[in-house]
């Protein structure tokens, strides 16, 4: 009969590291319904090392963690334009600890990678589009890990409503920045991998997607940024490119609409009568004698095995309610002995229990930023910014948690995403910056920048007002002086009453 001594043991050497302060994706929610920990989820398998962060920014762990290469058996179901909820832990199989530690400070954001397999693919490489991300709120003085801390751990954002249907790896990211200012510098990123079945009647696609590993380069401003110098040299350049523009191919000549696809993969078994993340215990065979009594006692202790083996660090009490179902069906093996005996007990009865529910269920962030266009028609929409934090900050009031979604000159997007540069690239003679970096101390330009096209006061590509306005290197990139002319009446009031108040956006 199985112990659990081990996995305690295990457990509470994981634990050890909530000093450190360190976290780890454990689970996520649709529309404010748990999936499950674990559940659909890739992660570390080792419990006292699973929260460790990755400091290796060019190695594979980057993309989906450590062991992230790795599918996980279940593959779960999500409508387009649901609220995706992702939920950090500093202990894994504890939601009531705290999430991350409060010096851990820095953006975040979230990546998704349309693929032929959501188990099979490994996750690296090329094919990942931004659809979100937070870094600086200059109204509440707060980080996106410190929202995420006042938000019990939470992260809420949408699924494009009009994106393609299919398989996807879903890639939440967190990057703490309290050591990137040492030498040598030591960002460090925290992320996981959820795979996704997002049923979709849509075809929008990203017009521009990268490759992770080489995303974000060593020594690149983003993951060298000093968050303990003050005042900080704002704004901060978000890492990564900046949140994807979706397109869709759609001309209007044709009407016809390509029939959805259906998810094929990562389904649970018929009989699956419990989980414990992507394990699932399956009914076991009737039995009306003694000899099959005894032989499903045998396989019903072979699937606990199997499920202890199997259970990830957010823990094992989907293989704790199995073992209960295996010892009532050996204790009727043994009453019964050599008499008739019919069973299991329960049969096809569902143990697991009712899934969490986020009360009230959350809504997306307000700076989720997503351009979602249909080829042809204007995409103006998208000269907001590549961050949206001001948006988050004239809303939310600084405030904590996910408040409702407001719309931004009438939609929620805001960002077309640069043309992915390359390697070597230039423009007019001028190096076209790879880390995000430009100026004239540097000789780099943003134009054509994954970063966004305007080089800021301080050396920085980007796309926003912030980067695009006033200060801004007009021989390294683009000045539109119409970049902010989407911005709501309300973010303006807001600059304008901090530029009264003598601070400075660039």
């Amino acid at each position: 009969m199985p112990s659990n001594m081990l996995w305690n043991i295990l457990a509470a050497l994981g634990a050890v590291h909530l000093a450190a302060g360190h976290t780890l994706f454990t689970n996520f929610y649709l529309n404010g319904v748990d999936q499950g920990n674990g559940t659909c989820v890739r992660m570390p398998m080792t419990p006292s090392s699973a929260t460790f962060p990755i400091n290796n920014l060019l190695g594979v762990e980057i993309a989906c963690g450590y062991n992230g290469e790795n599918g996980v058996a279940r593959v779960c179901p999500a409508n387009a334009g649901s609220t995706i909820t992702f939920e950090w832990r500093a202990i894994p199989d504890d939601g009531s600890a705290e999430s991350i530690d409060v010096s851990h400070k820095g953006p975040c954001a979230v990546y998704l990678k349309n693929v032929d397999s959501a188990i099979n693919d490994t996750a690296i490489g090329d094919g990942w589009f931004k659809i979100w991300d937070d870094g600086y709120d200059q109204t509440a003085g707060k980080w996106c890990t410190e929202k995420l801390r006042d938000n019990n751990g939470h992260m809420s954002v949408q699924l494009p409503s009009s994106i393609e249907g299919g398989s996807y790896l879903v890639r939440p990211e967190l990057l703490a920045l309290h050591q990137a200012d040492k030498t040598p510098s030591n960002p460090q990123f925290y992320v996981g991998c959820a795979q996704l079945f997002i049923n979709s009647t849509g075809t929008s696609k990203p017009s521009s997607t990268v490759a992770i590993p080489g995303y974000v380069q060593p020594g690149s401003p983003p993951v060298h940024f000093d968050i303990w110098t003050t005042p900080l040299a704002l704004p901060y350049p978000l890492p990564g490119p900046v949140v994807a523009n979706l397109t869709s191919s759609s001309s209007g000549k044709d009407s016809t609409q390509p029939l959805p696809l259906v998810q094929t993969e990562g389904l649970p078994p018929a009989n699956c009568i419990i989980s414990n993340a992507n394990w699932c215990g399956t009914e076991l065979t009737p039995y009306t004698t003694a000899a099959g009594c005894a032989n499903a006692t045998t396989a019903c202790w072979a699937q606990a095995r199997a499920c202890y083996a199997a259970a990830p660090p957010t823990g094992d009490w989907g293989c704790r309610a199995w073992e209960a179902k295996c010892d009532g069906v050996q204790a009727q093996c043994q009453q019964a002995r050599d008499a008739a005996v019919q069973g299991p007990p329960g049969y096809m009865h569902d143990l697991q229990p009712a899934a969490v529910t986020l009360s009230p269920v959350p809504a997306p962030s307000p700076t989720t930023v997503l351009a979602e266009n249909v080829e042809g028609a204007s995409e103006d929409q998208g000269k907001l910014a590549a961050s949206a934090s001001a948006v988050w900050a004239s809303i939310s009031g600084g405030g904590a948690g996910a408040p409702a979604q407001t719309s931004v000159a009438g939609s929620s997007t805001a960002g077309t995403a640069a043309p992915v540069s390359t390697g070597g690239g230039s423009t007019g003679g001028v190096k076209i910056s790879l880390d995000g970096s430009c100026g004239g101390n540097l000789g780099q330009t943003c134009q054509g920048s994954v970063m966004g096209n305007c080089c800021s006061v301080h050396g920085y590509c980007g796309s926003s007002e912030d980067y695009c306005g006033e200060g801004c290197q007009a021989g390294f990139g683009s000045c539109d002086a119409n970049a902010g002319a989407q911005m709501s009446k309300r973010v303006r009031r807001m600059l304008k009453r901090h530029e009264k108040r003598g601070q400075k956006h660039v």
